[in-house]
């Protein structure tokens, strides 16, 4: 299964039971796909900081 999160979505990837299942995952810590979205950007933001800090490059 994939996930690809973009600013404006979500795309799940894979077999039915294995997106029901990640979705009724999420909803336990997300209210809205907003939510979740903002949390996966402040997530990369956050790494791509600590990567800098330590000079690894993730362009």
């Amino acid at each position: 299964m994939k996930i690809y999160i973009t600013h404006n979505g979500i795309t799940l990837v894979g077999k039915a039971w294995e997106i029901r299942a990640k979705l009724k995952e999420y909803s336990k810590q997300f209210d809205t796909v907003q939510e979740w979205i903002q949390s996966s950007e402040m997530s990369l933001h956050h790494q791509q900081r600590t990567s800098k800090k330590n000079g690894i490059h993730t362009d």
